[in-house]
């Protein structure tokens, strides 16, 4: 595949650096928000098969990959940079994607700015707060990063994110997101972790929601699991959600043809 032809920069939004992608062209605008861990290059095969249909931007979450931090990277802090990019751009209105915790924030960018957006898309995400337990996980997480061994979380965690029948096939892919995560500060995942612990429940805000709406959930989902996943199609319905048989927490690495398929004529619908 040809690699994705892309414009990489820096630009201060909301006060901090942030690392963008911009393929520039195209009438109608994607923002694709990547998960824990990860940075944008994760979304490089995906962004170029969705490159021949709309302009794809992609950009390095705070606390993530070459993007600044705040002291906590809260979800609607994050969703505030998502639309200082987006003016700094010109767009005045676009999709929003977002892949785990980018789901979260883009949830919040939605939530605050209805205006900007014309539709969210939801990958392998929840509307859920955190559970206390995992919470208590989250804190245990703070604490091995602060001893240094922030590589051991990523080591030990970027695997889990493949259905457990993939993880031979997307070797490659996955020795490579450990690659790339290595150019987090341990500082900023620690304020990401904050964020995340920080955020609200959003069920009742997604059943409220005007706007087009379409998750997408991996049927060997080790992360949000079945009831989990069965919960959320109860809330949003049955035809707001596209269930990928032999994906796990990566549907659009594992199945990215019909994720793409089904994005497109979603925004062809919208």
């Amino acid at each position: 595949m040809p690699k994705i032809d892309s414009m990489e920069f820096f630009s201060t939004c909301n006060g901090l650096p942030v690392h963008i992608s911009d393929t520039k062209k195209g009438d109608r605008a994607i923002i694709l928000l990547h998960g824990y861990l990860e940075t944008l290059y994760i979304w490089e095969e995906f962004a170029t098969l969705l490159s021949e249909h709309m302009r794809v931007i992609s950009i390095d979450i705070p606390g993530h990959g070459l993007t600044g931090s705040a002291e906590v990277n809260t979800m609607s802090f994050c969703a505030d940079v998502v639309v200082s990019v987006m003016d700094k751009l010109e767009i005045q209105k676009a999709f929003i994607l977002g892949h785990s915790m980018g789901g979260y924030v883009a949830l919040e960018a939605v939530k605050g700015y209805p205006d900007r957006f014309q539709g969210l898309l939801m990958m392998n995400s929840s509307p859920f707060p955190d559970t206390e337990e995992k919470k208590a996980d989250r804190e245990r997480e703070i604490s091995v990063i602060l001893q240094n061994k922030l590589q051991m979380i990523i080591r030990t965690t970027i695997p889990k994110i493949f259905a457990p029948s993939n993880l031979v096939k997307f070797e490659e892919k996955i020795l490579e997101i450990k690659e790339t995560a290595e150019v987090h500060d341990p500082e900023g995942i620690v304020a990401s972790i904050k964020g995340m612990m920080q955020r609200e429940d959003n069920r009742d805000f997604l059943k409220a929601l005007k706007m087009p709406l379409l998750f997408f959930m991996g049927k060997h989902d080790g992360i949000i699991k079945e009831e989990a996943a069965a919960e959320i199609t109860s809330i949003v319905g049955a035809s707001k959600v596209v269930m990928l048989e032999n994906a796990g927490h990566c549907a659009f690495i594992e199945e990215p043809q019909i994720c793409l398929q089904k994005l497109i004529a979603f925004v062809k619908e919208n």
